[in-house]
């Protein structure tokens, strides 16, 4: 690919050794200066594609801010920060999160004394830009990271407002696991270069190999509780990621499980931050095997040591399963996902087959043996 030679001391010492398949095809047109949306599914190595086009790219002697991340979640920011500070190791590179939890005196700070690239959230580097905290004046590359949600929701505007604050041309790299049409034309509204380069997986391109899936009909509702409860009597040695449909009923059914002494964590939309970070923490390291959650938070979490997930609720848009199984099984590791099916929700289970092109079995009875 050409990178120079501290880039790939940093990416072997991150632990890489070859690309993935997006990656070989995203990231030298990244560094060869062109726009990019490239389409991909979790755990196929999106983030350190971007990441690689944007430290190849910088000049690191300029400790001015050259390049923006904008992420969906806190979460998600985190974690590029993370992944950027460890492939940037050997350049030198400075790197800042801008996102809530962070004080905004250390925020100005650490801008004010240089870094050369910012990641964040869209409403906190917004605010950082339009308070002059944040100086735009030599960025030349800006990411999109999870842009299928952030085109199609709340961030949508504070994007373009972004857009607005920074001096053309500029580089424009849109990455998500899905992107759909609405999201793609949005795009249009920001990008200078009217032929981007298109990197789009179809659904039929969407493996999930190593995931193996499965459905339990649980025919009512109310059976749901206990049939979960057995799974994790048989399987209570492997970390287990359950999604919900709403934040109510994350808070019902760990009251339920705790009630009959399991011991399981939680977090939503309304978890305060340092809870969701302890609580997410607890969870990697084991010490907590079973963490409930729902949608909204599917795509930031970063629990690849997932063994087990459980589709508790199915999900209501067939490119949500997507990125729920996406949290395990990351770069082929194996992983078991049970989807529960109540009465009249077998259109949902053949919606998804339909739209990724898979066939999901019924679980068998001895299923211990698939782990």
């Amino acid at each position: 690919m050409g990178l120079q030679y501290n880039l790939l001391k940093g990416i072997f010492a991150y632990g890489f050794e070859k690309p993935s398949a997006s990656q070989q095809r995203g990231i030298v047109p990244f560094c060869d200066g062109l726009d990019v949306i490239q389409q991909a599914q979790p755990g196929t190595g999106k983030r350190a594609t971007f990441c690689c086009g944007i430290l190849e790219k910088l000049n690191i002697d300029l400790v001015e801010c050259q390049a923006l991340v904008l992420a969906p979640t806190r979460a998600s920011a985190l974690k590029t920060e993370k992944v950027m500070r460890a492939l940037g190791d050997y350049l030198g590179l400075r790197v800042y999160a801008c996102v809530r939890g962070r004080t905004r005196h250390e925020g100005q700070r650490i801008l004010h004394a240089g870094v050369h690239v910012v990641v964040g959230t869209p409403d906190c580097v917004f605010e950082m830009l339009s308070s002059q905290n944040l100086y735009p004046d030599h960025i030349h590359m800006i990411v999109l990271d999870e842009a299928g949600e952030m085109l199609t929701g709340s961030f949508n505007d504070e994007i373009l407002h972004i857009f607005q604050l920074l001096p053309s041309p500029v580089q424009v790299g849109v990455f998500s696991a899905t992107m759909p049409p609405e999201a793609l034309e949005v795009t249009r509204k920001f990008m200078t270069n009217t032929k981007p380069v298109r990197i789009i997986v179809e659904h039929d391109e969407l493996t999930l190999e190593g995931i193996k899936q499965f459905y339990v009909n649980v025919e009512e509702e109310e059976w749901k509780l206990d049939t979960v409860c057995e799974l994790h009597n048989s399987l209570s040695t492997y970390p287990t990621v359950i999604f919900v449909d709403t934040t109510q009923k994350v808070e019902w059914l760990t009251d339920r499980m705790r009630s009959l002494d399991y011991t399981v964590s939680a977090i939503h939309v309304d978890t305060d931050l340092n809870t969701r970070d302890t609580i997410l923490l607890e969870f990697r390291t084991g010490s907590c095997p079973v963490l409930i959650t729902t949608d909204h938070l599917a795509r930031c979490m970063d629990v690849q040591q997932a063994s087990l997930v459980v589709n508790y609720d199915l999900p209501n848009q067939p490119e949500n399963y997507l990125h729920r199984i996406g949290r395990s099984g990351s770069f082929g590791s194996k992983s078991v996902v049970i989807n529960f099916m109540i009465r009249d929700e077998e259109r949902k289970v053949l919606d998804i087959q339909k739209f990724y092109k898979l066939v999901i079995e019924e679980l068998p009875a001895d299923f211990a043996h698939l782990f």
